[in-house]
């Protein structure tokens, strides 16, 4: 990864909160400081999204609802085009269209992202399926 050094100053109990986090998610805290400054200018360029923590990583999602990788493995899936894939993502999901349109502007920016999100997803339900299939031809026998 090519970067650019920058230097600021910042008040001492955002660096204390800034190494307690460091310490607690195993992160050096310039990656963690990186990661938040990323998250930080992605949630000011896209309202409605948040970062959540999990097994798997940080991950976006709707501040009000589901990860995007969610609703956008729903929205490639609707034969619909425009406002109409909108709606049927919508009313397939249980969600608002406004809520799909800003899972939508989201993946327009970060599209691999997201599709590598949903590819791990997809890998990780096969190697639990394959598990299952394996443990119940054991039980079978």
């Amino acid at each position: 990864m090519r970067g650019r050094h920058i230097s600021l100053r910042v008040e001492d109990d955002i660096v204390e909160r800034l190494e307690a986090e460091s310490r607690r998610s195993g992160q050096s805290v310039s990656q963690l400081a990186r990661t938040m400054l990323d998250e930080g200018l992605r949630m000011a360029a896209h309202p409605g999204i948040v970062f959540r923590p999990g097994p798997t990583g940080r991950r976006p999602g709707l501040s009000d609802g589901p990860d995007i990788w969610e609703i956008i493995r729903v929205f490639n899936g609707v034969e619909a085009r425009g406002e109409d894939a909108l709606r049927q993502t919508a009313e397939l999901t249980g969600l608002r269209a406004d809520q799909v349109r800003i899972a939508v502007r989201y993946y327009a920016d970060y599209r691999e992202e997201i599709d590598d999100w949903i590819r791990r997803v997809d890998e990780e339900a096969e190697r639990t399926e394959a598990a299952w299939q394996r443990e119940q031809d054991l039980l079978q026998r």
